[in-house]
């Protein structure tokens, strides 16, 4: 299959009067090497059913159909979302013609068409898709990265893996283990679901435009197992938003306005089994669940 190249995204760009814009974080990938990378490394199979979050002009999804595996692929830009389809069957045999399928609106499934499903939605805000996801796969816009993949792994529990491509900051923050300068929020929420690294990084020349800042990608394996239950995560990541928040300070001072004084703070941490005069990065996923099931 012949990907998409520099070209070939700035035709479709031009035709559709898309500029890529900094607000909605727009770049495009123009290098089928890069995309075929991300999708080897993603460990994506025939057998799959792969989400994709923001597929643009579809450098990522032809990468993705060309292993036969099915994609749904979700996408805020109505010009964008209605040529996807159009884009991929120009590129597919017959026998995989997408299917373009909207998230309030299926009355313009394909039947028999199971390669493509396209969803016209805000990724921040979808609650279904049409099928059950396996891996998600995404070149992430830099805005809204964190948010946007945490709601995913929030809602699509049927998510076992996946690859995402983000600035390189974010993706470093995602990965990195407890006690590291960068060490934050980002880390611990990603922790709770599953296991992080970066897996290499990307130029800045692969993209369309060319963005002022790098790249990297960071692979994931998601927990079997839940930590804890949906009621302790809300509790866990709100101590882990207060402990960050201010996080030179002490946790016992940190965490006084959630718990309504330090010496409320104080109290249920030791009830934790941890030391009040430790810093927010020092403490695992684990520790600050600890923390929530001793506040009750």
């Amino acid at each position: 299959m012949a990907l998409l190249g520099p070209a070939e995204i700035r035709d479709l760009a031009e035709l559709l009067g898309i500029q890529p814009t900094k607000k909605l974080g727009q770049n495009f990938v123009i290098d089928a090497n890069t995309v075929r990378r991300i999708v080897k490394a993603a460990g994506v199979t025939a057998t799959d059913t792969v989400v994709e979050i923001g597929p643009g002009l579809g450098s990522l999804t032809l990468g993705l159909l060309e292993t036969g595996a099915s994609v749904i692929a979700v996408e805020i830009d109505k010009r964008l979302a209605a040529q996807l389809p159009l884009t991929v069957e120009q590129h597919l045999p017959r026998s995989q013609a997408p299917s373009a399928l909207g998230s309030h609106d299926r009355s313009h499934d394909r039947p028999g068409s199971t390669a493509l499903a396209v969803v016209t939605h805000d990724a921040m805000r979808v609650t279904e898709l049409p099928g059950d996801p396996g891996i998600l796969v995404a070149n992430l816009p830099y805005n809204i990265s964190v948010p946007v993949l945490l709601h995913f792994l929030e809602t699509f529990r049927g998510i076992r893996s996946g690859l995402v491509m983000v600035q390189a900051e974010v993706g470093q923050r995602l990965a990195a283990p407890p006690g590291s300068k960068i060490y934050g929020s980002p880390s611990v929420k990603a922790a709770w679901f599953g296991h992080w690294k970066t897996s290499g990084s990307v130029s800045r020349q692969v993209f369309w435009p060319v963005p002022n800042v790098d790249s990297i990608l960071v692979s994931f394996a998601l927990r079997e197992t839940p930590i804890g239950t949906e009621e302790e995560r809300l509790a866990t990541f709100a101590i882990v938003d207060a402990a960050f928040q201010q996080r030179r300070k002490m946790l016992r001072q940190a965490l006084a306005d959630l718990f309504g004084s330090s010496a409320a703070a104080s109290a249920t941490m030791e009830r934790a089994g941890i030391d009040p005069t430790t810093r927010g990065e020092q403490l695992t996923g684990d520790d600050f669940l600890a923390i929530a099931r001793a506040k009750g």
